[in-house]
């Protein structure tokens, strides 16, 4: 049996998928066999993948369940001690595997070994963005503060998490269910990080991450579940959560096709509600100028501005290295 399984969730995904696959088949490391779920596609996602020629690829065709079902049906039908996701639109570093089996291999108190996360727009050209979290161990309370693992393409789990903890919550469809899960596991398991941008997550105008409304509900889902488990000792950190997640919805309708910073600026409002000190954090004076400029110059004009500040972050990464 192989060490490892590669769970891709794959609707109509044809544009990304031929240039996601390249990065899993040249891995550095070799004991792992990849499931593809086609998820209901309508492309030619399933022709694709049949004519691979490759005794490691196995493809599971199924009516659209989303990215909760999907991932669901691939560690149903995975063989690995390990279980990697990846979005069929994102791309692994070589090493990726190699590097996250090894933390695993070295500490079998870690159920998740998660890496940092280099975001690329639509093209796979860079913006200059990495998230760096640090947080390994006991992390559950900065987990309800914000998803460290940042992406559905970053996590490497034990299979026994999901025997212990369940699977993917398919009521949440394709909003923040890697978030609820990655709660559940915390509560039993130690999490460690690889302190390299191992992941290259793009970032789609029409994905469904860009759908806010359906997100906010998905959010309010899962900071219940977890804190209706939660201890009394950690009850005070749900206030925060809320806050915190108001804050990165914040964000969504400026991404969004309609740039409707008026609701960013509710979201704004809600999470000072809850949380009032996010008011002097980095993250709340960043959102504040994108609404202003989105106010002062209109979706266009920011539009464009975009890609200024993208090669800005690109300069300051490459003076930091």
């Amino acid at each position: 049996m192989p060490k490892i399984s590669v769970v891709i969730p794959a609707y109509n995904a044809m544009p990304y998928l031929p240039e996601t696959l390249e990065s899993v088949l040249r891995q550095t490391y070799h004991d792992f066999e990849v499931v593809v779920v086609n998820d209901g596609s309508s492309d030619k996602t399933e022709e694709f993948v049949s004519q691979i020629l490759d005794p490691r690829l196995k493809l599971i065709s199924q009516a659209n369940q989303g990215l909760a079902g999907a991932r669901n049906t691939g560690i149903l039908n995975a063989s690995g001690e390990y279980i990697a996701f990846l979005d069929a639109d994102d791309i692994w570093e070589p090493t990726k595997l190699e590097k996250q089996a090894s933390v695993l291999d070295e500490n079998p108190e870690v159920g998740l070994v998660y890496t940092w996360v280099a975001y690329i727009d639509e093209q796979g050209k860079s913006t200059g963005k990495i998230f760096k979290n640090q947080v390994e161990g006991y992390v559950w309370p900065q987990l309800t503060e914000h998803n460290i693992v940042e992406c559905g393409s970053v996590a490497m789990v034990r299979r026994v998490c999901f025997e212990k903890r369940g699977l993917f919550d398919r009521n949440l469809g394709s909003y923040v269910e890697d978030w609820d899960m990655w709660l559940r596991i915390a509560t039993s398991y130690d999490f460690k990080v690889v302190k390299e941008a191992l992941v290259y997550y793009r970032q789609r105008s029409n994905s469904a991450s860009k759908n806010w409304e359906a997100m906010a509900q998905s959010f309010a889902i899962v900071i219940e579940k977890a804190f209706a488990t939660a201890s009394q000792d950690l009850q005070f950190l749900k206030n925060k959560s809320y806050g915190f997640t108001y804050l990165c919805l914040a964000w969504k309708p400026l991404q969004s096709f309609q740039k409707d910073y008026q609701k960013s600026r509710e979201f704004c409002q809600q999470a000072l509600v809850y949380y009032p000190s996010l008011r002097f954090s980095q993250e709340y004076i960043r959102l504040s100028i994108a609404i202003n400029l989105m106010r002062w110059f209109g979706a266009d004009g920011y539009s464009k501005l975009l890609p200024l500040f993208h090669t800005m972050r690109r300069v300051k990464l490459a003076l930091q290295k």
